[in-house]
């Protein structure tokens, strides 16, 4: 028997017709390119790499399973208790334990609000966990009377704020409508991964009001360190504790835990909150010029570090940057995004040249018609 054969013997069911999630990396691999040959404008990674030391004295141990210094460090910063916060490899995997922990295989559901993150759906399919949908309404708000109906049916509600990838906050008095419609039913999950591009406060602050209250955050996107996978899950400590049953023995390697630390410390803070600042002076200016083109119809909001526009030429536009190495991500598979494209915020240079790039394109399309 080959082994193709043996793993469409053994393969779980529900895997067989799973379709991975296509994450950047996966559509366009980093490998072997530079900044001077590859514009990384598709992945919502901050376009600053910063330097940090790294302690190679304890290399030969296993690490903390919750490094003290980092839990410890992150609580402050989000204004909760340690016990109130777990680090996981990126809030991805905060998002499998949750599945893991409180969602029985083959049995329970989750509920997501597309058009949004992937992964929600991605990590509950995996486990065999089934996905209900409460689409959003028009204007990106949530679609309360679809999401009601799902109270008793779900064990997690999934909620991204800012959503990715339509760069719209969720009201809170709509979150309070979902948080109470499903005390003691399900744990609501407020994804607050672009937390710091927004003046709205995060709802860490509200976890003892609300016990089916999860946050997820992360070290990706504001603190620029998407390349060290770390996340971080807050909730009541009950929810902690049943978190700790699933997750992995040593889920945060030293080094990580090095970086993490010194990237929490007051000076690590200042430089954060210093570029998240540059990145949104960047993004206003990008998102006003890209306004000024006729064929652009900007869409969604900007209160993460990226910006969602449509044009009835998406595909020409994306083949025509990849072509002069910017890639940027093509969103139109999802609800309701039609001909959507979505633009990281880059560096200044970076920036200019998406923006030249896409009104160059433009300008050609005109004269040719």
């Amino acid at each position: 028997m080959s082994a193709a054969s043996l793993v469409e013997q053994l393969l779980c069911e529900n895997l067989k017709t799973l379709q991975p999630y296509q994450s950047a990396r996966r559509l366009f691999s980093g490998e072997g390119s530079g900044e001077n040959q590859t514009n990384w404008l598709n992945a919502n990674e901050s376009p600053f790499a910063n330097e940090y030391e790294l302690n190679c004295e304890t290399l030969n141990r296993y690490p903390d399973c919750q490094p003290p210094s980092v839990i410890k460090a992150y609580a402050q910063y989000a204004g909760v208790k340690p016990e109130q916060t777990l680090t996981s490899r990126g809030a991805d995997e905060g998002i499998e334990l949750l599945i893991r922990a409180f969602c029985t295989p083959g049995q329970d559901k989750i509920l997501i609000c597309p058009p949004t993150y992937g992964m929600y759906a991605i990590s509950a399919e995996t486990f065999n966990i089934g996905v209900e949908k409460a689409p959003l309404n028009a204007d990106f708000s949530l679609d309360l009377d679809a999401i009601k109906t799902q109270v008793g049916k779900v064990k997690l509600v999934f909620i991204c704020s800012p959503n990715n990838p339509t760069g719209t906050d969720v009201g809170k008095e709509q979150l309070k409508q979902v948080l109470g419609a499903y005390a003691g039913k399900a744990l609501v999950v407020v994804d607050e991964a672009y937390i710091e591009f927004t003046a709205q406060s995060s709802w860490a602050n509200e976890l003892a009001q609300y016990p089916n209250l999860v946050v997820l955050r992360t070290l990706s996107k504001a603190f620029a360190l998407a390349g060290i996978r770390c996340g971080f899950t807050l909730a009541d400590e009950a929810v902690i504790q049943a978190l700790l049953k699933v997750i992995a023995p040593y889920p945060v390697p030293e080094p990580v835990a090095q970086i993490a630390k010194q990237a929490l410390s007051g000076s690590g803070l200042q430089r954060t909150r210093n570029q998240v600042a540059i990145i949104n002076q960047q993004k206003q200016q990008l998102q006003q010029q890209l306004g000024l083109i006729p064929q652009v119809t900007l869409v969604g909001d900007s209160a993460a570090n990226f910006i969602l526009f449509k044009t009835e030429q998406k595909q020409a536009l994306f083949d025509a940057l990849v072509a002069q190495n910017i890639l940027i991500r093509d969103q139109s598979k999802q609800l309701n995004l039609d001909n959507c494209l979505r633009i990281t915020i880059g560096n200044d240079r970076q920036n200019k040249m998406v923006l030249n790039a896409i009104q160059q394109f433009f300008q050609q399309e005109s004269s040719n018609s």
